[in-house]
């Protein structure tokens, strides 16, 4: 699902971001991204969903190869991943039905079935009764839970999610895990940042540490 082959992010004439850094991921696999600020792991994501190019070296994602993944390739290509970003990104003119609903225009889904699995997923993240609000009407948490079903809504193989609990309580946190296990287990490959170590517990699946741009860790839970 992803390989990356001796990565190297430089910035300027000899800031390293990413250093050397080599591992694979499987479809499906469920993998945890820590270290500390500045360790990266930003800029790792970046890399992965082709927002930068690497300096050197190879990534392949979805059978694609970044390298030489043309201008025109890319929209096409991350629709094959759903990104949860920190500060959420919704569309403060939609309502939380059209924000959700979104992926599946840009793929041309037939409006009854966005319908349908819209409000089947709102329901599962307990947000069913705020189909209609607009983002400024609700809480951190529960905009983080819109952005969430979001990017789970058009089922892609790749969701790449920089810190999905940090604005929830425990009790929420770990009903999206648990939302985010049971796609992983339909073949939905996960790659999480997190700073929230009660979320590393053993099964969950695999931890990748970071530390000033290079790979100190990558062990099992």
């Amino acid at each position: 699902m992803i390989e990356l082959k001796h990565i190297y992010k430089t910035y300027g004439a000899d800031r390293h971001s990413l250093r050397d850094l080599s591992f694979q991921i499987k479809q499906g696999e469920f993998v945890f991204l820590v270290g500390p600020s500045g360790a990266g792991k930003t800029t790792l994501f970046k890399l992965i969903s082709a927002y930068e190019p690497m300096s050197s070296g190879d990534i392949l994602v979805s059978g694609h190869n970044l390298k030489t993944l043309r201008p025109g390739q890319v929209p096409f290509f991350r629709r094959k991943i759903g990104f949860v970003f920190q500060n959420y990104k919704l569309l403060k003119n939609k309502t939380v039905f059209e924000n959700v609903e979104l992926p599946l225009v840009i793929l041309d889904e037939d409006a009854d079935v966005r319908k349908e699995k819209v409000h089947a997923l709102l329901a599962r993240i307990g947000l069913s009764d705020y189909a209609d609000q607009y983002p400024d009407f609700l809480s951190g948490g529960e905009q983080q839970r819109v952005a969430i079903a979001r990017a789970l809504v058009h089922e892609p193989e790749l969701i790449i999610a920089d810190e999905p609990t940090g604005n929830l309580d425990p009790v929420l946190s770990d009903s999206i895990m648990k939302l985010f296990f049971e796609f992983s287990k339909t073949g939905t490959t996960f790659l999480v940042a997190t700073h929230d170590h009660r979320l590393l517990q053993p099964g969950r699946g695999r931890v990748l540490s970071l530390e000033r741009g290079a790979l100190v860790e990558d062990r099992w839970l």
